[in-house]
């Protein structure tokens, strides 16, 4: 990956667009929200994955992430708390949470951070 200084931070060009980063959100993405956005988006991709493919049916799916960052420090994150909300699914919580664990298990970034960051992840089953 190649990156461009700017003014205010650097860029990274792919085939879809350009990137920016900042310390400063005015700017672009701050490099923590990139980290933070890595995590969950990795962990909540893998899951899906591993949902379809144990055949279990869902309407949606969506998640939050809640940050801890150690403000005595130099503002690291220190905690990172997913929570997955699974819309329409006739699948127990035991089933889903063996897929969830499964996940975390292979998801390659949880999985470079899980020494540094903890990572916690839990889920809300919402039958309508």
């Amino acid at each position: 990956m190649d990156f461009q200084m700017t003014e205010h931070g650097f860029t990274h060009t792919t085939s879809f667009d350009t990137l920016h980063v900042s310390g400063d959100e005015t700017y672009g993405f701050r490099p923590y929200q990139l980290l933070v956005s890595s995590i969950a988006v990795c962990s909540g991709g893998v899951f899906r994955k591993i949902l379809k493919k144990k055949r279990i049916s869902f309407d949606d799916m969506s998640l939050s992430a809640d940050v801890v960052r150690n403000v005595d420090g130099v503002n690291e994150v220190t905690d990172v708390s997913l929570h997955f909300v699974i819309t329409g699914t006739d699948a127990s919580e035991s089933t889903i949470q063996k897929a969830l664990d499964l996940a975390t298990k292979n998801c390659p970034i949880v999985q470079s951070v899980n020494k540094s960051i903890r990572i916690t992840e839990t889920f809300t089953l919402i039958n309508e």
